[in-house]
């Protein structure tokens, strides 16, 4: 990529940030449409969990498969790709006839999405080379997210209260469009230097596992745990991520590069990240339920009342960014699993009664957590990697994000199932205990050196082997 002035540079950071808007934005507004997409096309629990899971699944299965292709092919052009599928299907989950078919198109939605989030991250690793200006940068990226959760539950209240939860789909395309047209003016194409090849037995079994886990948290309490369907889908799901691991190490380019997790920061990084973002999913899943089921409040109030949690995201995502680049990622870390921990275990408190203080309370903590989180995730995921790796390594931290999205919703929504909805608000507060834990365990003196030691295996060649080679 040739260097850019700082004024372009800061384009192409606002046209990738469009990206992550969308895709942000698509899921804070869906979440408080539930209740009405569940009237509207007659929905069981289980069908809400899969409006989200279905989607998220999908990314998380190609995010990989998306940064080594855009890495090998091109970034711009897989990012440009992705906008146009992403819209296109925005278009159709509009119109879908049914719940099947609204899965079937919230698929499709994320087959271009696995195309944005990772692609437009490698795009910002490459445009921002300096370490501080690069952290900063990201710090804005994850303000992006506090916009999104700020905006979208009001947006899609007011759409779903004046309109319908069809509408909610709109918004995704004038900026789906927008930055489809601005990413072909200023953002400049680059790729790695050193292509890396497909790995299609990697990748279908990262479908395999991540597909029948799901499928068996979601459909237990109505199958039984102990039907033979479920424990079918769990010993598949373990066949596959023991079969995942030994086919990987043979690789010469895998799909999962295993060298990254002997960087004690970066599998720090990328288990708090699906600890994050689980308790990000069940906290809006939940809250959803719980302000409009529960409370009686409409969509646009229900978005209103999350708005602290929103501010506080937002406020916070780039202050977090700033102590990133200054102080390292131990201190947001820490920040943010005390403030999670503490929400989670207010929340595990309410009841229909609850006074508007103590729900905002634990809104404003759990703001709070969440917007401290995102920076050090992303920071550590790409930073110390060779840069020809960057798509790869970040593709890494977006699909711990949505497996734990995944993973969120189904246990949370299982929990619900299953009338117990404390212990569903108590798993945050233990996604918050984990995010707490591992920062202290992942940001010290001995966590430095696995990383340092990880950083100097990745520029050797890998190891040759029988399975990949040329």
């Amino acid at each position: 990529m040739p260097e850019l002035s700082p004024r372009r540079r800061l384009l192409v950071l606002a046209i990738c940030c469009m990206s992550l808007l969308i895709v942000s934005l698509d899921n804070t507004i869906l979440n408080v449409a539930l209740p009405s997409l569940r009237r509207d096309l007659h929905a069981s629990v289980s069908g809400l969990q899969w409006t989200i899971d279905a989607y998220t699944l999908v990314l998380a299965s190609l995010l990989m498969l998306a940064g080594s292709t855009a890495d090998r092919i091109g970034r711009r052009r897989v990012f440009q790709t992705g906008l146009a599928i992403f819209t296109t299907a925005s278009v159709l989950c509009s119109i879908a006839p049914s719940l099947q078919w609204l899965i079937v198109f919230r698929m499709l939605q994320a087959i271009g999405g696995s195309m944005l989030n990772p692609v437009a991250m490698s795009i910002i690793t490459n445009t921002f080379t300096e370490r501080r200006e690069r952290a900063r940068a990201i710090g804005v990226w994850g303000g992006v997210v506090g916009i999104s959760m700020a905006a979208g539950p009001i947006i899609g209240g007011a759409l779903v209260e004046y309109a319908s939860w069809r509408a909610i789909f709109w918004i995704n395309v004038p900026i789906g469009l927008a930055a489809l047209l601005l990413t072909a003016r200023y953002v400049p194409e680059s790729r790695a230097p050193k292509a890396r090849r497909v790995d299609p037995v990697g990748q279908l079994l990262v479908i395999v596992l991540l597909g029948t886990l799901t499928y068996a948290i979601i459909e237990a309490p109505e199958a039984g745990w102990t039907s033979p369907l479920i424990l079918g889908c769990v010993a598949v799901a373990a066949a596959a991520l023991v079969s995942l691991i030994a086919y990987e190490r043979r690789r010469v380019e895998p799909l999962i590069e295993l060298r990254f997790f002997r960087s004690a920061p970066f599998s720090g990084a990328t288990v708090i990240a699906v600890s994050a973002f689980a308790a990000l999913a069940g906290f809006l899943f939940l809250n959803t339920l719980y302000l409009q089921d529960t409370r009686g409040l409409s969509a646009l109030d229900a978005g209103l009342h999350l708005l602290p949690m929103a501010a506080m995201a937002l406020v916070f995502a780039p202050l977090s960014g700033r102590m990133v680049g200054n102080r390292g990622p131990r201190l947001p870390l820490l920040l943010a699993g005390v403030a999670t921990t503490a929400s989670g275990l207010l929340l595990t408190t309410l009841n229909a009664h609850t006074s508007d203080l103590r729900l905002y309370a634990a809104y404003v903590l759990f703001g709070i957590g969440f917007g401290f989180v995102n920076a050090p995730i992303t920071n550590t995921a790409v930073s110390g990697m060779p840069r020809d790796q960057a798509g790869v390594a970040a593709a890494v931290a977006s699909t711990s994000r949505q497996v734990g999205q995944s993973l969120g919703v189904a246990v949370v929504g299982a929990l619900v199932a299953a009338s117990l909805n404390i212990a569903a608000w108590a798993v945050i507060a233990g996604c918050g205990a984990a995010v707490l834990l591992l920062g202290l365990l992942t940001t010290g003196r001995w966590a430095a050196g696995t990383a340092d030691r990880a950083a100097e295996r990745l520029r050797e060649p890998a190891p040759k082997s029988v399975v990949g080679a040329r």
